[in-house]
């Protein structure tokens, strides 16, 4: 008897060039083989944290609408802790690396994506800010188990693959991809938000290059 494929899948599954685009960017090739200059690096870091601030705001939200699904709640909340510990993770870098977080000016890319996770979160139902939260999650769980297979000692890039590749990592998008499941409506428009929201991370790889083009 053929299984029914989840809504989470299914997404995945019709976004997954992206994910491969993003995969095969210059960007995501120079962390797993950390020939990645600092410089787009720190860069990086700097509009990510932009980024996850934004993230761990539409967590709150989506968890004070969570009235009646405790479980999903929880999850906003793990997720919360989630992305303060990612915000954790890019401030030792960029103590490491000599640049502030406290005043970074947001590039195109990083307004552009913020805009659309924060005004989904405001605007729409539950099910479809999921919709637009999850491939960062399930895209970042992805890169950062595939590139964990070339890691080696000395790599510079190692606490960023090793937090991307850990089972915390791994869990919490999966419990993210359970919530799409459960709240979600298998519509055209949950469809176009997760889909815009993929497109967003690989617009978000070619802004650490400043003008949007890598070399």
């Amino acid at each position: 008897m053929k299984t029914e494929e989840s809504l989470s899948r299914r997404l995945w599954r019709e976004n997954r060039e992206l994910a491969e685009a993003c995969l095969d960017h210059p960007f995501v090739r120079g962390l797993g083989d950390g020939s990645l200059p600092p410089k787009i690096f720190a860069r990086y870091v700097a509009q990510d944290a932009v980024y996850l601030e934004a993230f761990f705001r539409a967590y709150a939200l989506a968890a004070a609408r969570s009235e009646g699904r405790h479980h999903a709640a929880v999850v906003f909340y793990q997720l919360m802790g989630g992305a303060l510990e990612e915000l954790s993770m890019h401030a030792k870098s960029a103590a490491e690396l000599g640049i502030d977080l406290v005043d970074v000016e947001p590039l195109p890319a990083t307004t552009t994506y913020v805009d659309l996770l924060m005004a989904t979160a405001w605007n729409r139902d539950l099910g479809e800010t999921i919709a637009v939260m999850a491939p960062c999650m399930s895209l970042y769980a992805f890169l950062g188990q595939t590139l964990a297979a070339g890691q080696h000692d000395g790599h510079p890039y190692r606490d960023w693959i090793d937090g991307y590749s850990g089972d915390e990592m791994i869990e919490l998008a999966r419990r993210l991809e359970s919530l799409l499941d459960e709240l979600a409506m298998d519509t055209p428009e949950v469809h176009h938000l997760y889909r815009r929201a993929m497109e967003c991370e690989l617009a978000f790889f070619d802004s650490a290059y400043g003008d949007g083009s890598p070399s």
